[in-house]
């Protein structure tokens, strides 16, 4: 009788078991565990496959690094990074990006609803704004700039999430993009045209098409039902009441933040009207209505 305890026996054993691996169909290095330990087998890859976060969000804390730090890691708000306003800027990850991080609310963008599940959330730890003097009893937002090397560390990371992702130039917005009814984040002077020189996001719209476009809407401006038809093209969830009413100027102003933000007051003028036809690739027609006059937008209170 052969002994099993023999060297060769055993070793043809081990060779035996290793072949009856192979014939099943592969490597063991395939055979691994989910995260609660339930065997599986890696060795099939779906080609129908690609990344669930579509859409990059960037925001502003309206805080300094304490207070941000707080808010997003013991409230019910989140992101998946924190960017912050030391010298040199530190990159905090908050949430992996595997997971939804809770940053951007009621939001919509292009018929896409609820962008926490399928985004990725950038805080930037800044003021947002000062406020002004009182005129009139009001007192105007003064929006604050964002230090360079704030700015010089973000656009890295912006570019590695977009590359890793494969995130659409046109899927990268701010906070009041998506949000609009109550938000406005990043702002006026957060470098939109920055990040278009670097083909991050879409390239800017051309300057001569932009002029031209004015001159003709400067002789009568389209009716609101054009400009929350173009503005709802342009992606925002905007209704289409056709009035002038304070939700397309919440939608219009953050439109100006991106694009003119030397004048974000929400008010429709020819200038905006020609960079939303710019931007549509000039395939909306232009129904013309004489436009009444349009109060000023009122900030929120602080």
């Amino acid at each position: 009788m052969t002994d099993p305890t023999h060297p060769l026996t055993r070793r043809q054993a081990l060779a035996g078991a290793a072949g009856l691996a192979l014939l099943a169909g592969g490597c063991s290095t395939t055979v691994t565990t989910t995260e609660g330990g339930v065997p599986i087998d890696t060795r099939y890859s779906a080609k129908g496959q690609d990344s669930r976060a579509m859409f990059l969000v960037l925001h502003y804390t309206v805080a300094d690094l304490r207070q941000s730090i707080h808010i997003l890691t013991q409230q019910e708000v989140s992101a998946h990074y924190l960017l912050t306003d030391e010298t040199p800027p530190r990159i905090y990850r908050l949430v992996p990006e595997h997971r939804r991080a809770w940053h951007s609310g009621l939001s919509g963008w292009k018929g896409h609803r609820l962008l926490n599940a399928s985004s990725i959330g950038i805080e930037i730890v800044h003021p947002g704004f000062k406020l002004g003097p009182a005129v009139n009893g009001v007192r105007e937002r003064i929006y604050l700039p964002f230090p360079p090397a704030q700015i010089d560390a973000l656009i890295p990371l912006v570019q590695d999430i977009v590359q890793r992702h494969q995130i659409r130039p046109d899927r990268i917005l701010g906070h009041g993009e998506v949000t609009p009814a109550y938000k406005e984040d990043p702002g006026p002077t957060f470098p939109w045209r920055r990040l278009s020189a670097l083909g991050i996001t879409p390239p800017w719209p051309d300057a001569a098409r932009v002029a031209a476009q004015q001159l003709l809407f400067e002789l009568q401006l389209p009716d609101p039902a054009w400009f929350q038809a173009a503005l709802a093209q342009h992606g925002y969830a905007v209704e289409r009441t056709g009035l002038w009413d304070e939700q397309t100027r919440r939608v219009l102003m953050n439109f100006q933040m991106r694009y003119r933000p030397a004048d974000h007051r929400g008010q429709p003028d020819a200038e905006t009207g020609a960079l939303l036809q710019v931007l549509s690739g000039g395939a909306l027609p232009a129904t013309m209505a004489p436009a009444p006059a349009v109060p000023p937008l009122l900030p929120p209170p602080p």
